[in-house]
């Protein structure tokens, strides 16, 4: 093995990706459900995928997560046009999903993914991010606390099978703070490690991962 690479998401992604899917979550997309997401826009979806390369240049997949952008316009992409820290007018972002194959687990797949992402909604001009999180997920929990996340509330009845989820936030992402948490977060090796893939077609430390 080479190393691990995180890219976006391309079609060729889905059938592994349902496939974990389908190994570690307890209600799994289909892999019809992951292809539609590459038809949204890119101003309304956001999806990376780590791979681990091997010495032939094969590569196998080891996590994948998912932002909803809810907010942002079609034109966001560059800092040139970024909205101040709280701005009504800066955009938010939902996790949607994030999964990580149990045997790459702890190592750091689901933070580097997690980084990926709001690095990149903050070049959108997203300013909150949310999610939902079942409340016995304390490995988690804990991720998502280091990214600065905080449970705010309850959701009654969420899951397929009865379960609550907590709701959890964090705000002010475009500030000068949050880009001070995300350098502290990032490992010396992650600096020019997102790989930019085909764009949508228009426009670790952590046992469990249930959003």
């Amino acid at each position: 093995m080479t190393g691990l690479v995180v890219r976006e998401m391309t079609i060729a992604d889905v059938p592994s990706m349902a496939a974990l899917e389908a190994a570690v979550s307890r209600e799994p997309w289909s892999a019809e459900l992951f292809a539609g997401e590459l038809d949204m826009h890119a101003s309304e979806r956001h999806w990376l995928v780590a791979v681990s390369v091997g010495e032939d240049g094969t590569e196998l997949l080891t996590g994948f997560a998912g932002f909803m952008y809810i907010g942002v316009g079609a034109g966001a992409g560059t800092r040139e046009d970024s909205v101040e820290e709280g701005s009504v007018d800066a955009g938010e972002a939902h996790l949607m999903n994030i999964a990580v194959d149990p045997a790459f687990q702890r190592m750091r797949v689901a933070r580097r993914l997690l980084h990926g992402l709001i690095r990149a909604a903050r070049s959108r001009n997203v300013d909150r991010l949310t999610l939902e999180v079942r409340p016995d997920n304390g490995p988690a929990r804990a991720l998502y606390h280091r990214f600065g996340m905080d449970a705010v509330g309850t959701r009654p009845r969420y899951y397929g099978d009865g379960g609550d989820a907590l709701i959890m936030w964090v705000h002010g992402i475009l500030g000068d703070e949050y880009a001070a948490r995300l350098d502290r977060l990032a490992e010396p090796e992650w600096s020019d490690d997102l790989v930019h893939g085909p764009a949508n077609r228009i426009g670790d430390e952590i046992e469990e991962f249930e959003s």
